[in-house]
């Protein structure tokens, strides 16, 4: 089975590949403070409709291009206006 990430669009520049942040919250071990972590994946949009700021649900698949190994399922949010 195949890995689901939910991240947010961070870039659209490209053609049908966008640009996805996710965010990954966690405790230090030592001292206890909450740190947040980022991370960027960029996937293949065959939807066309997604825009900078939308929720989208992405997943893994084969090698697309260099970079490029997840593709978009669904959009799950738009940017609030």
């Amino acid at each position: 089975m195949s890995k689901q990430i939910t991240g947010t669009v961070v870039s659209t520049a490209m053609q049908k590949t966008i640009v996805i942040q996710t965010e990954r919250r966690y405790r230090h071990p030592l001292y206890l403070k909450v740190i947040t972590k980022h991370k960027k994946f960029k996937a293949h949009n065959d939807l066309g409709n997604i825009h900078i700021g939308d929720k989208v649900m992405i997943q893994e698949t084969r090698p697309i291009s260099k970079e490029t190994h997840h593709t978009v399922i669904s959009k799950i949010g738009s940017k609030k206006k």
